[in-house]
């Protein structure tokens, strides 16, 4: 239970926050043991403790998800698919052999975090949310190759703005040499193995004045595969047809799979998961990045070796990018129609 007392409002400039780390008032965390999760528990503090043989910090045996929490016109508070977060989360613990966590849990915790941090909540209209961060890890005395002896689920949540500086403006990227996952390895799970190997080309193209480094499909170096940490796609120069890349080693994307719907079901679009080749980036109109941190951010052009190719515009926003992103956000804030079983109330 929450361990809330009346707290005053937070002094913050809600309409300027960016995606950093903020200590909020509490966050969830359940205990494995002997073959089952405990029932959870709020807590003030903000630092873990945990075996110095945890498996978390010698072998990543961890996966971690991100959600968001939206105020809505009417003072309520949506969640923004959760079910599909913990989907991913327990595809994420099957991967390594860590015990999953049921829906039903994943959600509650969820619910118990944003109720214990209301006050941090940005309000509508603000662009800002609050954003969740679940995640699961091996701890426990061990120094064997082997899967730890207990685990750690935990949900901190951190208020927060725009993830690249300037909100929906097209930004530029760079392909990289780099690998972001092997063809058979963990890219379709969310560890923390898969942002350590991007951290390097992600510096580098940010040196290059780059938003960030987009990595292609790692058998050939011929297809976009994930751009940074978010998923790619791209609207076709008829406008007619949404196509995102489609690859065993790309991070399934929730807000990839909600546009996929919301394409098809809400402008009539043709929607395709298959090859973006790079050397084929005449074909598409718009293009963007897309992920529950970037939610939209349209690119205005990629570098690939000494080839600059500019989409829709280096300053403006497409026409059909623009409409999908009114259109996700109005259902994540609650002022258009959810799909059934998109919004979960806090």
């Amino acid at each position: 239970m929450s361990t809330q007392t009346a707290r005053p409002p937070v002094d913050l400039d809600w309409n300027t926050l960016g995606f950093s780390y903020v200590r909020t008032d509490e966050r969830y965390l359940s205990h494995w043991r002997d073959g089952a999760w405990d029932a959870g528990t709020l807590t003030l503090d903000n630092v873990l403790h945990i075996s110095e043989g945890s498996t978390a910090l010698h072998y990543g045996q961890q996966c971690f998800e991100g959600l968001k929490a939206y105020r809505a016109a009417d003072g309520s508070i949506n969640l923004f698919r959760p079910d599909q977060n913990a989907a991913r989360m327990q595809a994420s613990c099957r991967r390594l052999l860590m015990p999953e966590v049921s829906t039903e849990q994943f959600i509650e915790a969820c619910r118990q975090v944003v109720q214990a941090n209301e006050r941090w909540m940005p309000p509508y209209g603000s662009g800002g949310a609050l954003y969740l961060r679940p995640y699961v890890i091996g701890v426990g005395d061990n120094i064997g190759v082997r899967s730890a002896p207990e685990f750690l689920f935990g949900v901190f949540c951190i208020p927060v703005g725009a993830y690249f500086k300037g909100g929906l403006t097209p930004h530029n990227f760079m392909t990289s040499e780099y690998d972001r996952a092997a063809p058979h390895g963990t890219g379709a799970a969310k560890v923390g193995g898969n942002y350590a190997a991007s951290l390097m080309p992600g510096a580098q193209a940010k040196d290059r004045h780059f938003a960030d480094a987009i990595y292609l499909d790692p058998a050939t170096h011929t297809k976009i595969e994930e751009v940074g940490a978010a998923n790619f796609f791209a609207i076709t120069k008829d406008g007619q047809t949404f196509i995102t890349p489609k690859s065993p080693s790309i991070l399934p994307s929730i807000t990839k799979y909600s546009l996929l719907w919301l394409a098809e079901h809400r402008l009539g679009l043709n929607v395709v998961e298959g090859d973006v080749y790079i050397d084929r980036l005449d074909e598409y109109a718009e293009a963007g990045a897309c992920g529950t941190a970037a939610v939209i951010t349209p690119i205005g052009g990629i570098q690939h070796g000494d080839t600059f190719h500019v989409f829709h515009s280096e300053t403006k926003v497409g026409p059909v990018t623009r409409r999908l992103y009114d259109e996700l956000v109005g259902i994540q804030s609650g002022d258009r129609e959810a799909p059934e079983g998109w919004i979960v109330k806090v």
